[in-house]
């Protein structure tokens, strides 16, 4: 079996432990936006929801169909750009999820303008993504190198302004994966509810 909970990073506590997504049983329609590494699709089916998973690249789409099925579990798959959600007719889908897979998105306000169409009313868009702080200082071959804030990913503040507009309503923020190793956060969670219909 390849997962039964929802996971938004490695090395980060998962959906049992942070339930952010909420009750998925019962065939609700649910999408993984863009493919992880956690391949969540898959925890979505066995968790009872009728899984989808977008991506653009084919490779992914052809693993994520072998995961599942070799766990005897049911996902639909689509290769395609991830904010192209035509397959899902308006406020049908209970949840959507995107794991670390947001980072390279170039037109994001039109990707969450998608995703507010596909989503129903009040439910939740939990995204992961690297945290901004983990991006300020890195080492590299000749050392400690320093960035500021901002010019590596997007920041808390840009993800607020970006899902405010798109009529989201940010109800938690999580700032995951300080350990002894890393003093700041590694990962960003974010979950946003859909406002409006």
């Amino acid at each position: 079996m390849t997962t039964t909970a929802i996971r938004f990073g490695r090395d980060i506590p998962d959906e049992r432990e942070l339930r952010l997504c909420g009750d998925i049983s019962g065939g609700k329609r649910t999408i993984e936006l863009g493919i992880s590494r956690e391949l969540n699709s898959i925890a979505m089916a066995h968790a009872g929801a009728k899984a989808i998973a977008i991506d653009p690249n084919p490779e992914a789409i052809g693993y994520v169909r072998a995961a599942a099925t070799k766990d005897d579990v049911s996902v639909e798959c689509h290769t395609g750009d991830l904010a192209d959600l035509g397959f899902a007719t308006s406020a049908s889908v209970s949840l959507v999820v995107a794991n670390h897979t947001l980072v390279d998105v170039d037109d994001l306000s039109r990707l969450l303008r998608q995703v507010h169409r596909v989503l129903k009313a009040s439910h939740p868009f939990v995204i992961s993504a690297p945290h901004p702080f983990a991006g300020v200082h890195t080492t590299d071959q000749f050392g400690s190198k320093v960035h500021p804030y901002g010019t590596v990913g997007r920041t808390i503040g840009d993800w607020f302004v970006h899902l405010g507009r798109a009529n989201f309503r940010v109800d938690q923020i999580l700032e995951l994966g300080v350990t002894d190793i890393s003093p700041v956060p590694t990962t960003l969670v974010l979950r946003a509810r859909k406002e409006g219909d």
